[in-house]
């Protein structure tokens, strides 16, 4: 496989914060990577080193198998960068915000206005390029993000945190375009993401906090590890429960998902809780309606994963 991007053990620090700590990964070709965590988990900062808007204090990134330290500006022009407060100029127009970042890419207006007009008309903007972006809805200031990062041709896209604050229909227009920019583009996308829907429709993920990189893979690989080792819990009351669910041994922990309790368990007891746990519920007062086995989700997973991490700290 032939990767794009790979980082070697980067680390970055700002005092005592240890924004990036230890990262490792690769991107293939073409793919879609997602970087997954919560607010302060370093996605960003990785993002910046990935991009090199930021030096690393220890470790390297390879870009197209060069290194970005020796090559910065002919990578840079590869790649297009979408931070997550993006930018623009509020009294310009759509059409103009692009030029000024088609020509601080020293695009000329042979080469832009052409490549502008298709992308506008990609991301949904072609009717809306005079309107000044202060006049543009939270969804579109977004679209019109993604236009200027794609206005040079780049064969690296990464995106940080693009959809957040906006609204679920413009979270799912957003994904649709990106999946057409991988599929029409041969585009490679990098993508952070606190939203485990949006990390389901990556074809590989890493999920990331405290500046370290948990663990890495498919949707499908990472949801692997924890096979039979899920249980879906509905009765009431909800709250107690949980308390009391969580009591027994072989209950590792236990989190509420709506209405509905998901309990992580140790491996190969599931069919000997199933037996017991109502049972056992009922006489503390509680009333069990359906109690299975479930496919883990990646929230599972990521509980999962942090979970071990704090118990190894």
């Amino acid at each position: 496989m032939e990767y794009l991007i790979q980082a070697e053990n980067l680390h970055k620090s700002f005092g005592e914060n240890h924004a990036v700590n230890g990262i490792s990964l690769q991107v293939a070709e073409g793919e879609i990577f997602g970087l997954v965590g919560s607010d302060g988990a370093g996605k960003t900062t990785t993002l910046r080193l990935l991009v090199g808007a930021m030096l690393p204090d220890s470790g390297k990134v390879i870009v197209e198998g060069q290194p970005l330290s020796d090559y910065e500006e002919e990578i840079r022009a590869q790649i297009g960068y979408l931070s997550q407060r993006f930018s623009m100029y509020e009294d310009l127009t759509v059409l103009e915000n692009i030029r000024f970042f088609a020509e601080v890419r020293n695009l000329s207006a042979k080469e832009w206005l052409p490549r502008s007009m298709d992308i506008l008309d990609f991301v949904g903007l072609a009717d809306f390029k005079d309107r000044r972006a202060s006049q543009l809805s939270g969804g579109m200031k977004q679209k019109l993000g993604l236009a200027s990062a794609l206005v040079h041709r780049p064969r690296i896209l990464l995106l940080d945190e693009p959809t957040t604050g906006v609204d679920p229909v413009t979270r799912q227009d957003f994904w649709q375009l990106i999946i057409r920019l991988v599929s029409d583009e041969s585009l490679t996308v990098l993508i952070s993401t606190p939203y485990m829907d949006e990390a389901a429709r990556c074809g590989r993920l890493g999920f990331m906090r405290d500046g370290r990189l948990l663990k890495s893979g498919t949707p499908a690989e990472l949801r692997a590890d924890l096979d039979g080792s899920i249980l879906e819990l509905r009765g009431e009351p909800l709250r107690d429960l949980r308390l009391l669910a969580a009591m027994d041994e072989d209950v590792l922990d236990v989190h509420t998902f709506g209405d509905r309790l998901h309990l992580r368990i140790t491996s190969g007891q599931a069919d000997a809780l199933l037996k017991r746990l109502p049972q056992q519920l009922a006489t503390q007062g509680g009333k069990v309606d359906t109690l299975r086995i479930i496919p883990p989700t990646l929230e599972d997973v990521f509980i999962a994963l942090t979970a071990s991490e704090i118990a190894d700290a």
